[in-house]
């Protein structure tokens, strides 16, 4: 099946029901079509995961920025690094950004297969080691790139230092020393840009299916996460 189809097959018409409705219910057939096949907006290419509002109030591109994460209960702080980097240097990106989060990781799986829109589950695994971690996900590359309802992410168990790489296909890094993990991302020429605007942060459209949700189910397996 193509990415069109499952574009179309997976997100619009299987979840029409429980979905709100949206900019992209008003167009025709032949403008949905054009929209959800463009991959690339300039130099930055799109994984099949996900596209941006027909409208295109952010268009996609590469960069990160600095914020700082809140936490609603505490009222706690912690510093956050937000990229988001073209597809071809996606994955090499998250797997060097795991470096400095030490020999020993705790997992969390993040699934939206059968989750509401904007909600999705976590399943956790703790004690890997990091290099395992590593050696298992490169074997679930095409998941983790172009699944829109899977996401991973790695924490330090002995401390707040935690690396995301989300369903958008954006990566977060939220630790009190950032400077390890901000030299990575120069490293691969990222620029840092505290105006950039994320695909996440408009309307936007999901991609998945059922493969991906198989292939889901076998890296948890792998990765020795109970459900």
């Amino acid at each position: 099946m193509s990415f069109l189809q499952r574009f179309i097959e997976r997100v619009l018409r299987t979840n029409s029901t429980r979905m709100p409705r949206t900019s992209f219910d008003d167009l025709s057939q032949e403008e949905l079509d054009a929209h959800l096949q463009v991959g690339r907006y300039g130099q930055f290419a799109l994984t099949d995961a996900i596209r941006p509002s027909f409208g295109l109030e952010i268009i996609p591109r590469e960069g990160y920025r600095r914020d700082l994460y809140r936490d609603p209960e505490s009222g706690n702080t912690m510093p956050v690094l937000a990229a988001s980097v073209s597809s071809e240097s996606l994955f090499d990106v998250f797997m060097d950004l795991l470096g400095p989060l030490g020999e020993e990781v705790d997992v969390v799986m993040e699934s939206s297969h059968e989750s509401e829109p904007g909600c999705h589950a976590d399943l956790y695994r703790e004690h890997m080691d990091t290099v395992i971690l590593q050696s298992t996900l490169y074997d679930y590359e095409d998941l983790l790139l172009h699944d829109g309802c899977t996401g991973i992410a790695a924490l330090n168990p002995d401390g707040p230092m935690e690396v995301q790489f989300d369903e958008h296909k954006l990566l977060f890094v939220y630790a009190h020393d950032l400077e390890p993990f901000e030299q990575i991302l120069k490293d691969h020429g990222l620029k840092r840009d505290d105006t950039i605007k994320f695909i996440s942060e408009a309307e936007h459209l999901h991609s998945t299916d059922d493969v991906y949700r198989e292939q889901f189910d076998e890296l948890r397996y792998r990765l020795g996460i109970d459900v």
